[in-house]
């Protein structure tokens, strides 16, 4: 495989949930003492994006998806780790310095609805990408670039004189695809796109994205809780789970043989409809909270392999004979 375009390494993110210093004092035992309290989003996180991929990112609620996508995007800052774009590190960059990845780097968000600036309209909202990356574009050229990322997404020309709140969902997701691409992106992060969209709308916008990568020849950081999405647009798969990757590999292999724990449990959870499918796999007990993690494998308190060396000892993601990327102890030791 080709470098990467998209590198994460050790990956940390944590919110401080202390408050001001005179909050985190507590008397305990007759001491003065100072406690400090974070919820822990992303724990090490080891990620790659190669050029012309979708690299889907999957798990439950609260496991780091979105928080991956805002951090890699400098809407969050990391608490430690690295991130790198086509092999040059960025995380520490100042604002003037990151401005020419701004250009190549660009978000679609999850709620529509919200994303869009009520007071512009959607003339106005597709130009103003433009027209901060492009100072010294005349005004020709800018109403031409719109227009033609109008069409390329199929939004009327008449749109661009109307406003946000004139549009149906799907019809909103389209201009909020349209202002992404409006300067030519390289890679772009999608932060679960379709989920507050219809179901009959989802495919329209997905097929949409589909076809942008093709033509456009992007990359993909797609962040979804829709296992059908993933195995229908994704290339690549990472499973979270409350802030680790504990499983990475192609759509079809981790489809075909989940190797984790949880991961067999997330796709036993898929309906269908064969008789003879295997049981869906209860996974025991509830998700740890991210304020205080568990020692060992984040995992290990439902899962039914666990041991002490699971306990107590963090897996690391090894590489199995298939490809297949896991962090689990029991597939290490050959027990699953």
């Amino acid at each position: 495989m080709t470098s990467p375009l998209m590198s994460i390494r050790g990956l940390e993110k944590k919110f401080d949930l202390s408050g001001s210093l005179l909050e985190q004092l507590q008397f305990e035992g007759g001491r003065l003492r100072r406690k400090q309290e974070a919820v822990h989003a992303l724990n090490g996180v080891d990620l790659e994006v190669h050029k012309g991929e979708a690299l889907c990112v999957v798990g439950e609620s609260g496991c780091g998806k979105s928080t991956v996508a805002r951090t890699v995007m400098g809407l969050l800052s990391p608490t430690a780790g690295e991130i790198h774009y086509d092999g040059e590190r960025i995380d520490h960059l100042s604002g003037k310095q990151v401005l020419p990845y701004r250009r190549k780097m660009q978000m679609i968000f999850q709620n529509p609805y919200a994303s869009l600036n009520p007071r512009m309209t959607i003339q106005q909202t597709l130009e103003e990408p433009i027209r901060f990356h492009h100072p010294d574009w005349k005004t020709d050229r800018v109403k031409a670039k719109v227009q033609d990322v109008m069409q390329s997404v199929g939004i009327d020309a008449d749109w661009g004189s109307r406003f946000g709140h004139e549009f149906s969902g799907g019809q909103r997701q389209r201009i909020a695809i349209a202002r992404a691409l409006a300067v030519d992106p390289e890679f772009i992060v999608a932060d679960e796109p379709i989920s507050a969209l219809d179901v009959s709308i989802q495919a329209q916008v997905l097929n949409l994205m589909m076809e942008a990568q093709e033509q456009r020849g992007l990359t993909y950081l797609f962040i979804t809780h829709d296992l059908a999405v993933v195995e229908h647009f994704g290339t690549r798969v990472a499973v979270m789970y409350l802030g680790r990757v504990c499983e990475l590999a192609d759509t079809r292999t981790l489809f075909s043989n989940p190797r984790h724990p949880y991961t067999q449990a997330l796709l036993s959870a898929i309906p269908k409809l064969e008789d003879d499918r295997p049981n869906h796999i209860r996974l025991q007990g509830e998700v740890p909270t991210p304020v205080n993690l568990p020692s060992g494998c984040v995992f290990h308190g439902r899962c039914p392999y666990a041991n002490e060396r699971c306990r107590t000892e963090v897996p690391a993601l090894i590489t199995t004979d298939g490809g297949t990327q896991v962090a689990c102890h029991a597939v290490e030791e050959n027990r699953l």
